[in-house]
């Protein structure tokens, strides 16, 4: 062998080496994994803002894990972050959460738990005081597609009050984001606005009053407002993962109903971390009894809101057909003696 064959032997070996140890992504150098977890900063998003505030999460994963989270001001914004990859899982809404399953035809999410229940209500000015007096008003959503956004114009369509995309019909619909349309309603832009909480308390603070509680438009008062989404490629990938996440929404649910009023402290707190101010304490305990949370996914509101959805226009009809992953969540429940939960009819 020639001198700059001998250099070439050896030189190969160095370059590849580097190239290759890049490509062994699952040796145990390769640290803990990465969760990108999506949330809002509403009140209906108390779990993972427990969660994530009490280190409940981060103690959960353990050295499987590390998770950082990543506020939406709603649905739609977080489902185009999964889709996109630019996270891994996702408290959101129910008709966010179809959107996305109908957007990849079923082959991108899974919801694998619920988070709560009710925390949605339609707060108008005090001399609109039924469905009717709504007419040629301006209400706003949080954001077209979302599901307060649903919720508004399918029910005012049961009371035969037409709305359009474009902000026409006999109720005009303004989505947009939860604090602007605070900031609307006091300077007179809007008549009102259905939205969770606690923005729905804070118009009422400033003037406005309940016309609709959804929870009165519910079999029972249940709605599923929040439930936990996972990107169905992480989940594959990482399914220790995803147990263990479960395992601290179990855990922060537990927190949240033996710990209310610490529990609202950190919701408070934790909004403060997003918006720079803290939440008045005062406003999360006003809105605190209007919501249920829970592990329940309470699937067939989900099925429910999806064909509202499809009612009033803002959704193709789909198959829901598999949307649920319901098994690590109730491996977790039962190791805990818990009851499981359903996916219902899909």
């Amino acid at each position: 062998m020639t001198r700059r064959r001998r250099l070439l032997a050896l030189a190969v070996p160095l370059l590849l080496g580097p190239a290759l140890a890049g490509c062994s992504g699952g040796s145990a150098d390769a640290g803990p994994t990465k969760l990108r977890l999506g949330y809002f900063p509403n009140v209906t998003h108390a779990v993972p803002l427990v969660g994530l505030g009490k280190g409940i999460f981060a103690t959960s994963l353990g050295k499987t894990a590390t998770v950082s989270g990543t506020s939406f001001n709603a649905g739609p914004d977080a489902v185009t972050a999964l889709l996109s990859g630019a996270i891994d899982a996702a408290y959101v809404g129910p008709n966010p959460t179809v959107n996305a399953w109908a957007q990849s035809h079923g082959s991108a999410v899974q919801v694998i738990a619920g988070a709560a229940s009710g925390g949605a209500s339609l707060v108008v000015r005090p001399g609109i005081r039924d469905w009717a007096g709504l007419k040629g008003k301006s209400i706003a959503t949080p954001q077209l597609g979302n599901t307060q956004d649903v919720s508004a114009r399918y029910f005012l369509k049961k009371h035969g009050l037409s709305t359009t995309k474009q902000g026409g019909g006999d109720v005009h619909v303004k989505p947009q984001s939860n604090g602007d349309a605070v900031t609307a309603y006091k300077s007179g832009a809007i008549d009102g606005a259905w939205l969770p909480e606690p923005y729905a308390s804070q118009i009422v603070n400033a003037g406005g009053h309940v016309l609709v509680d959804e929870r009165s438009l519910w079999p029972g008062g249940r709605f599923v407002v929040t439930d936990l989404v996972v990107r169905k490629d992480f989940a594959k990938a990482h399914p220790d993962v995803v147990k263990k996440l479960l395992a601290g929404q179990v855990a922060a649910n537990d927190y949240i109903r033996a710990h209310p009023a610490e529990a609202q402290q950190v919701v408070s707190d934790q909004i403060g971390k997003v918006s720079g101010k803290p939440l008045k304490l005062d406003l999360v305990k006003q809105a605190w009894p209007k919501l249920e949370f829970t592990n329940d996914p309470l699937a067939d509101t989900l099925v429910a809101g999806a064909k509202h959805a499809e009612d009033v226009g803002l959704l193709k009809s789909v198959d829901l057909t598999g949307i649920y992953d319901l098994g690590p969540l109730n491996a977790v429940l039962k190791a805990k003696g818990e009851k499981p939960v359903s996916a219902g009819t899909t």
